[in-house]
């Protein structure tokens, strides 16, 4: 039986709304991971909960791979050493880091901070990997970090200048910094590897480095004295941040493009930031207010594609 390309089309046509919904509702997850993390963070070590996280989240993961590949690919060195360097980055640091500065600040803060990303992978990209740099993407990068600049003085700039920024705020920018060599790494490792195949193996790698760390914490001890919202959070974290998340995101890239696709995250600060408004009772103060439109301006600048020659 023959497919015509006007059956394609319309089996296309009938896909991209579901694939519409999924970024929506990943952009959604997103956010709430800020809300779980703060919550479990309160009562667990950083190591502990990523490590939790993501072994749940690496067999999950795994088990998707084998049954969309058929098997669990086989990695050349220089695929292990990148899967190794995505685990050690986008796992391990991200995580520890993340864990660390929501014990410390609010959840909406941290996601406006964290919404920065964009802003120093393009920067990164542009040293690093040669890539092009457009006057408008240029102009969203000192836009989005004079957002996070607010964000992260409450509105007084001169705190900064002062020397006040807070641990927290260190450890959320950190996030950031581990994000973007993530993401460069994640480039070149796509290069060989698809995109479920990358997430599920650094996922696997980063809850291996996790361990040692996490039984350092006190594991056992945690594990026995975690109440039900803490596993609550945990399991969260993992399924739908991680799991849904990562699979419906990539999609989206597959149908859409990964700049289409990538509109959406301009949604992860804000649904954190009304998640954490009406779950966690955490104000909307005019600094975060204006923090968050200078971070989402600078966002969207930011990811507007080149225009072509």
């Amino acid at each position: 039986m023959k497919l015509h390309t006007s059956d394609l089309t319309l089996s296309s046509s009938l896909e991209r709304p579901a694939v519409y919904g999924k970024l929506l509702l990943t952009a959604l997850f997103w956010g709430g991971t800020f809300i779980a993390g703060r919550q479990v963070a309160q009562n667990l070590g950083p190591c502990s909960i990523a490590f939790l996280r993501f072994a749940l989240a690496g067999a999950v993961l795994l088990s998707l791979t084998r049954i969309q590949e058929g098997r669990l690919p086989s990695l050349r060195r220089r695929q292990l050493v990148l899967i190794v360097l995505l685990g050690l980055t986008g796992v391990f640091a991200y995580n520890v880091l993340f864990f660390l500065g929501l014990r410390r600040i609010e959840a909406g803060r941290a996601a406006l901070i964290v919404a920065t990303c964009p802003a120093f992978i393009a920067v990164a990209s542009a040293l690093f990997l040669r890539e092009r740099l457009v006057l408008i993407q240029a102009l969203g990068i000192p836009l989005s970090i004079l957002g996070a600049a607010v964000v992260i003085a409450r509105g007084d700039l001169r705190q900064i200048l002062a020397g006040g920024i807070g641990p927290g705020e260190l450890f959320i920018l950190g996030c950031v910094l581990s994000w973007a060599a993530y993401s460069l790494i994640g480039r070149v490792a796509m290069r060989g590897l698809t995109p479920l195949v990358c997430v599920a193996y650094s996922s696997l790698t980063g809850a291996i480095a996790l361990a040692p760390a996490a039984l350092c914490e006190g594991l056992p001890r945690t594990i026995r004295q975690s109440c039900a919202l803490d596993w609550l959070s945990i399991t969260y974290l993992a399924v739908f941040g991680t799991v849904l998340g990562f699979v419906w995101f990539y999609q989206g890239v597959r149908l859409l493009g990964a700049t289409r696709a990538g509109l959406f995250i301009n949604f992860v600060p804000i649904s954190a930031v009304v998640l954490a408004f009406f779950l966690l009772r955490e104000p909307i103060t005019p600094s975060l207010a204006v923090g968050a439109v200078l971070v989402l301006s600078g966002v969207y600048l930011t990811n507007r594609p080149a225009p072509r020659s």
